[in-house]
């Protein structure tokens, strides 16, 4: 599992590092462009996300038609290109261009989606997890990189070395990591955009990833323009706010996952992030010192860090295998989709409205979600069987379909197995094995 993971971690994690590594300077940086205004700012800064969310579920439906590498090499491509965009831009229109551009590689759900392909579902968990911390190394590295990088080379430097990371990994998706295995699904019908859209759990998570990586986007809009207006910090020292928040973020990622993934309390796990959501922007809204604006930054991030593991894993356990693609092309979409909405309305309202009235109206949301995540059933634990395909199982395959303790099955033409994902308290791998003889 380590030599397939690893490889799709860290380019997941070097895409994010290029995203995160211009968000804490990015809105400083961009209202000294010739023609800006805070509402374009705004667009900028959620602007790739934009574009994330419109191509989202395509990429995810041509990864699930085409093949995963091919998709993801075409998404690190136009991500390339859109921060060479950027590094050029002398203008705000050219710069919020460049961002479009750089959304427009939404490979994000087809790299999760080809984890979920390259690792046995036991081990599903573990990997998700992995590639969750990968991205929240790359967040905290980022968080100091950015600012102090950013102050002394110029933030056109930082659009420059993220076209090199894209490309770079690029090289690595070509000579590390393995083909997925040919899945042949054998069900009846096709997976129906209505059917996943109406799924009252799926739903539930695509509103958890839309407020949360909108309050995201609304706190890296704020965050630098407060330290730097309200306490007058310098750009070079923005990265004594986002050290700490990273390293305490860091420490509660991994507890967070943990009781989330073994102890199977998802939906627990993520109102707690909420509830520390709420308080901190309670904190940061209404704080005199920057002591206490720090505070509340720390807080948020703590209760990010804990969400970001877990988020993905618990949507693709939603999903069956021939819909993660989709199903994850919806769920980056709605996340993206907050993103945006998150830079716009805050560039909106940032200078009309009172930022203690903001942070107000944003704790009531978060109550109101914690309710929604706690009437959502934590998933169950499955059980699946590799059985070895042969001529007269797979002359008998139909006979899976009139078991209904079998949640799915599918074949796996590479390895050349039939696996079957069933509830192992109401039947045995024996039955199972009865009906394809």
């Amino acid at each position: 599992m380590i030599k397939s993971i690893l490889p799709l971690s860290a380019i997941i994690a070097l895409r994010f590092f290029g995203l995160f590594l211009v968000l804490p300077v990015l809105s400083v940086y961009a209202i000294n462009l010739h023609g800006a205004t805070t509402t374009l700012v705004g667009i900028v800064i959620g602007g790739y996300a934009l574009t994330q969310m419109i191509f989202q579920v395509p990429f995810g439906i041509i990864s699930d038609k085409l093949g995963r590498k091919g998709t993801i090499i075409m998404g690190l491509l136009l991500f390339a290109i859109g921060s060479i965009f950027c590094a050029v831009s002398d203008d705000i229109l050219m710069l919020m261009v460049g961002r479009f551009l750089q959304g427009a590689g939404a490979i994000g759900a087809v790299v999760t989606a080809m984890i979920s392909d390259l690792v046995k579902e036991e081990q599903r968990p573990k990997a998700m997890a992995t590639m969750g911390m990968a991205i929240g190394v790359s967040f905290a590295a980022s968080m100091i990189i950015g600012p102090t990088l950013g102050s002394y080379a110029g933030v056109d430097t930082l659009f420059y070395l993220t076209a090199v990371l894209a490309l770079a990994s690029i090289v690595v998706l070509i000579k590390a990591v393995p083909n997925p295995p040919k899945i042949r699904h054998t069900y009846n019908g096709k997976a129906k955009l209505g059917q996943i859209l109406g799924n009252a759990n799926l739903l539930k998570m695509n509103i958890t990833n839309f407020l949360q990586k909108g309050l995201m986007t609304f706190a890296f809009m704020i965050i630098p323009m407060i330290l730097i207006k309200n306490f007058q910090w310098e750009l070079s020292d923005l990265w004594q706010v986002y050290l700490p928040a990273m390293i305490f973020g860091f420490i509660a990622m991994a507890p967070a996952a943990i009781i989330a993934e073994k102890k199977g309390k998802f939906k627990e796990i993520l109102a707690i992030g909420i509830v520390l959501f709420a308080v901190s922007y309670l904190i940061i809204g209404t704080s005199t010192s920057s002591t206490f604006f720090v505070i509340g930054v720390v807080i948020f991030f703590i209760g990010f860090n804990m969400h970001e593991p877990i988020m993905q894993s618990l949507a693709s356990k939603f999903a069956k295998v021939h819909q993660r693609g989709l199903v994850l092309g919806i769920f980056n979409s709605f996340g993206y989709l907050g993103t945006f909405i998150g830079g716009v309305l805050g560039g909106i309202f940032f200078e009309e409205v009172s930022l203690v009235t903001l942070v107000m109206v944003i704790a009531v949301i978060c109550v109101l979600w914690i309710g929604l995540i706690l009437s959502m059933p934590n998933p169950a634990k499955k059980k699946l069987s590799y059985i070895p395909l042969n001529d007269e199982y797979m002359k008998n395959t139909h006979n899976l379909d009139t078991i209904k303790e079998i949640d799915e099955w599918y074949i796996n033409d590479t390895e050349n197995i039939i696996i079957v994902k069933y509830d192992s308290d109401k039947i045995q791998e024996d039955t199972i094995l009865n009906v394809l003889k």
